[in-house]
Parts: structure tokens; sequence; C-alpha cells
């Protein structure tokens, strides 16, 4: 709250894996019982009124989600909804949950068939035997989670198996991990956001791909450190995920929020690409050495065109190429991280001057001008 970022639309405080008890771990705090004697889900000793904490945060004007693996054990190695998947779905119901991340991780041994002993299961298993495979334990899930008394957001994070964009709809998807999990390097950000064309055609209201969440600020899991992004970097990861339409994830600690990563994370004319109600996912229109020039049609006619520079030196551009981006006549170009209006351009006559830094991008807003 203290962020502002509320006000900025952020709406979800999601609690990602240890609020259930561990199967060994020698923290006292998730020791305990995994379910009570009618087999429902028991929160660890650090998380003691579930529903009070979400009353809490629905008091704040935030919403509020969970994390839960479809096998025996989450990724961490706590309990996770296997076999209880009904008594789960009415328990986040009840503590009044707004939405739930569902991570393959023991699945995979469920999957091919090796689960022999509970107690006794690989913590990782990502390839399924066949789609079917894949798809299952989502289908189950989303079935209960439709059932409940309230809407649920439902996050699959299965890392791409089985082209999840052309089924994700179908299980009662929400949004859907297109992809492996990301770090805060250039190679593993640009690797994954500049690969997600296959799957833009799915994006659409109510389904989102999902390239993996924010690595701007202070990052990491365990000890935290400044993300490995430079800021052009950073500049680029942002304007890419909000081309994308992708469902943005602050991934750091956000006690130690810098003036530069909340600049990067309250920018509203480049939240607004992300938001836009068309639901539309920028594709890639023109790809020639280390340049990509992404374009997305917004709800107002207008278009968003993020000029992306993966070289590692300054890139001078003279662009004339307005057709491949559908655009036509008088247009106002507007810089989105300035919010400032920097040329109107007859698309017949004109071009279009750039200068984009290594590894940078340019990020435009063209609109016909009045």
């Amino acid at each position: 709250m203290k962020s502002g970022l509320i006000n900025h639309g952020w709406t979800y405080i999601n609690i990602d894996d240890f609020w259930e008890n561990h199967r060994d771990s020698k923290d006292p705090t998730l020791h305990g019982p995994f379910r009570d004697a009618e087999g429902f889900i028991v929160p660890n000793a650090r998380f003691p009124d579930m529903k009070g904490l979400a009353d809490y945060v629905h008091g704040l004007g935030l919403k509020i989600g969970l994390y839960s693996s479809p096998g025996p054990w989450t990724c961490g190695g706590c309990a996770a909804s296997w076999q209880h998947e009904e008594q789960d779905a009415q328990t986040y119901a009840e503590w009044g949950f707004d939405y739930l991340k569902y991570d393959w991780c023991s699945y995979g041994s469920v999957a091919s068939g090796k689960l022999t002993n509970a107690m006794n299961i690989p913590l990782w298993g990502k390839t399924a035997t066949n789609d079917a495979g894949a798809i299952y334990p989502y289908r189950v899930m989303g079935k209960f989670l439709r059932a409940q008394h309230r809407d649920i957001v439902f996050s699959l994070c299965q890392y791409g198996m089985a082209d999840v964009w052309n089924w994700g709809d179908s299980v009662n998807g929400n949004c859907w991990r297109t992809t492996g999990d990301i770090t805060d390097t250039w190679k593993s950000m640009s690797g994954i956001g500049f690969k997600q064309d296959a799957a833009a055609p799915h994006a659409q209201p109510g389904n989102w791909n999902d390239p993996d969440m924010l690595i701007v600020g202070e990052v990491g899991w365990g000890k935290t450190h400044p993300t490995r992004l430079t800021p052009d970097e950073q500049y680029t990861h942002i304007s890419l995920w909000c081309l994308l339409a992708a469902p943005l994830l602050i991934g750091c600690d956000m006690e130690k929020f810098d003036d530069f990563t909340l600049n990067l994370l309250s920018n509203d004319e480049v939240l607004a690409v992300d938001q836009d109600e068309l639901g539309h996912e920028a594709t890639c229109v023109i790809s020639n050495g280390d340049l990509r020039i992404y374009a997305k049609a917004l709800a107002d006619g207008s278009r968003a065109v993020g000029f992306f520079n993966l070289g590692h030196a300054p890139q001078k551009l003279t662009f004339t190429d307005f057709a491949k981006l559908n655009l036509s006549g008088q247009q106002t170009a507007r810089d989105l991280w300035r919010q400032t209006n920097v040329a109107t351009v007859d698309t017949a006559k004109n071009s279009l001057p750039l200068t984009i830094p290594a590894h940078g991008v340019v990020l435009y807003k063209f609109t016909a001008a009045q």
C-alpha cells in the first residue's frame, strides 16, 4: 500500500509455496498434519487464519491468491492437492481466495505412472508421458474451481507442455505459463520474451499467455540481489511483457523498491498497453538482424509498437515501413516511457528517425492524427 501501486492497477497479493505443512523440513513452523480427519488441507503455523488473512487483504481493496500443485507435493515439498482437488477448491473459496497458481511439480510422477509411495516421490518432473497426462490434472481442478460460489482466477503453471495455449481455456484456465522459469539475465528474459508468437493467437480477455514473472528490482529466492538486467534491459522487459498482454507479476522484494523500479511499475501509459481491453497480444512484424519490431492493436484504434534492439551497440534507424505496422495516413507517435508526443508523420511520405539503445527499446503508440 505504501508504494502506491494499488493506484496503478496492481490488484493481487499472491502467496506462493510454503503456506502448507512440509513433509520433512527441520523448521518447526512447517511441521504439522497435512490434512484434518476429513481430508481438508491444514495450513502451517505461519498462516494460522487464512480466512482472516483474505478478509484483511480484501479490506485494503486488493485481492488475494494462493498456490498448490496437482501432485502430492508442491515444488518445495509441502502438501499439495492430489486426490483432494474438490476439497481444496471448496476450502479456497470458503477462505475467500481469488486466485490459484497450480504448479505441475510432483505430478510428473503421477503422469508417468511412477508414483508408488506418496512419501517418496521426486519433487520435480516436467515431462508428461502424453498430452492427456499434461491436461488431465488441470481439467480436474478447473472443474471444481468453477463450481464454487466465487470467481477464482485459475493460473496453470506447467511450463508450456503440450502447447497449453491450445487447450488452457478448455480446462477453465485463465492464464497459463508458456515457458520454463525465468531468471534475471538478458539471455533468459530475451530468450523467453521474443519467442512467444506461437501462443499469441490464443490471447483474449480471460485467456492470457504467461511468460513468467517480472525480474526487475531486488530479486532472488532466499538471499536477494539487485536484478542483473541493465536499465535498458529492464525497459525492454517491461515493454515486451506489456505488448504481449502478459499477466504482470512482481517478483521482487517490495520492501526494497528503489525509485527506478517503482517508476518502471507505475507508468500508466505503458501499463495501459498490457491492460488494453481488446486483449490482443503483439507479434513480431519485422525481424532484421538485431532489430525486432512488435505491433499490437489497441481498443481505441491506435497501435502500440516496440522497436527492440537485441544487439550490443546502439542502433540508429530511419523507419519508413509503416504498412507492416498496419498504419496509414497521418499518425501521431507518442513515446510511452517519456509520456510525450514526439512526431506526427505522413506514413506515405515521411520517415521516423529512431535511436534504440543496446538491448533496449523505443516504445511508441501511434494514433491517427486529428
